[in-house]
């Protein structure tokens, strides 16, 4: 195969592959079979599966005061329906003070905890909170 004809291939491989690839039926390549807009299953262990995330993400999981936890509900995250759970705490410094206390959203997929929005402000807004007392009572 000459030079020219080796460069002619490389050229037009790319539009062969990207005809090859759309198919016509306009779907997203995903993981699941979720695309957003069904009833997610309600998180019945949402409590258990905080408490596990957080001994993870905070750096010293002892000393939390002020843990509140809202309930999840459904809300619209992303343009996919999601059951969200707020929660405001206050962690320990590596100083041993206590600052600001935080509020995340823990967003959930298929009725398991999926991932931890730290700007939570307006995802949070209206979220009626109760003490979360578990979360207080974290050790090392």
């Amino acid at each position: 195969m000459g030079t020219s004809a080796k460069i002619a291939a490389i050229l037009l491989l790319p539009i062969a592959l990207a005809a090859c690839a759309d198919s016509g039926d306009s779907k997203y390549t995903t993981f699941t079979d979720d695309r957003g807009v069904a009833n997610q299953p309600y998180p019945d262990n949402y409590k258990v599966e905080v408490l596990s995330f957080m001994r993870t993400y905070l750096n010293n999981p002892a000393g939390v005061h002020d843990a509140a936890m809202a309930d999840p509900v459904q809300r619209v995250v992303g343009g996919r329906l999601r059951y969200v759970s707020c929660l405001r705490f206050t962690p320990r410094e590596s100083d041993g003070s206590y600052r600001e206390p935080r509020e995340r959203a823990v967003l959930y997929v298929d009725g398991r905890l999926d991932r931890v929005v730290e700007n939570a402000s307006d995802i949070c807004a209206g979220a009626v909170y109760a003490p979360f007392p578990e979360l207080e009572k974290m050790t090392r």
